[in-house]
């Protein structure tokens, strides 16, 4: 029997169903759906002038080394104009279940709190599943933070004051990295700001077997983008933990964490589990269940009531970290 999945927030649900009417969530992940996605992605991206919000930031895309033996990585610099001492830095990865996105697709709210903070924000560029499986993003993941912690100073950054911050998918490569740089002793971010992160390859918790077949992204598209990101690996005994943080056992001597996610949707099982494990193991974290949120509702739907109190709550969790 399928269990009774949490009800959507009232004017979510409305954007929701509008949303489904206009096929406009994330269902169809074959070649020819991810290619078409990708392609949607690309032409909605915001551009530069958007990005500058009126020449407050100087908006720069750079190429710089990627993995040994890899191509470049290529990341999106918005830094603020006006002269001023080391300001923080809000290093970005972009969602998109492993399979879609660039370093432009969610960076607008990004430079949104960079404006209210005086940050400089660096979105990266990862190469795609399937065509680049683990471990190619994470490791141009990793490889981008290392030449933003390297050269933070060049751009206007403080390299003490990194935060590591990606949405879904991005969230994921996020925690991900956060257990990898740790483990290879690199450089400490502030803290990691995790929303809606994609967490756990095995895809079987209450909320994955509730929202089946709901919302923007449910347990079958789940299974597809871990599937082009681990191929038969998925679910089995030998998925790493820098691919599913899940995985990870010890979550110790890890930076302040922010997680949330909606209390209708596919990962908020293995969010909340994330999140009190954190707390097991002696860490920091802020945990936000957001009740009747879908997945990513605050960037589909953000004149609602709810989206923007999930956008304020992140913002503010920024300011607290900042000032410390």
């Amino acid at each position: 029997m399928t269990p009774t999945p949490p009800p959507f927030d009232t004017e979510l649900d409305a954007v929701l169903r509008a949303m489904e009417a206009e096929g406009g969530t994330l269902s169809d992940l074959s070649a020819e759906g991810i290619a078409a996605a990708r392609q949607m992605l690309d032409a909605a991206a915001p551009d530069d002038e958007q990005l500058s919000h009126q020449g407050y930031f100087e908006v720069e895309d750079r190429v710089v080394p990627g993995p040994e033996g890899a191509p470049g990585v290529s990341l999106l610099i918005c830094r603020p104009v006006a002269s001023g001492g080391p300001r923080p830095v809000i290093y970005h990865v972009h969602g998109g279940g492993m399979v879609i996105g660039n370093n432009r697709s969610g960076v607008d709210m990004v430079v949104d709190w960079a404006r209210e903070l005086d940050a400089v924000v660096v979105s990266v560029e990862y190469r795609l599943a399937p065509q680049h499986p683990h471990p190619a993003p994470i490791e141009d993941v990793y490889a981008g933070l290392v030449w933003t912690a390297g050269h933070a100073r060049e751009i206007g950054g403080d390299p003490e004051r990194i935060v590591i911050a990606g949405a879904s998918a991005g969230g994921g490569l996020a925690a991900g990295l956060a257990l990898l740089l740790r483990d290879r002793k690199g450089a400490r971010p502030a803290g990691q700001l995790l929303m809606g992160p994609m967490l756990d390859d095995r895809n079987d918790t209450p909320s994955a077997r509730q929202m089946q077949g709901l919302g923007i992204w449910d347990r079958t598209a789940n299974e597809s983008g871990w599937t082009a990101l681990l191929g038969d690996r998925r679910g089995g005994p030998d998925v790493s933990p820098y691919a599913a943080p899940a995985r990870a056992e010890d979550l110790s001597g890890l930076p302040p964490a922010y997680l949330d996610v909606g209390s209708a949707e596919t990962f908020r099982d293995e969010v909340v589990t994330y999140a009190s494990r954190l707390w097991q193991a002696g860490e920091v974290a802020e945990l936000h269940v957001w009740p009747g949120g879908f997945h990513g509702f605050e960037g589909f739907a953000p004149q609602t009531a709810l989206a923007r109190t999930a956008v304020a709550a992140r913002l503010n969790w920024l300011r607290r970290l900042l000032a410390e």
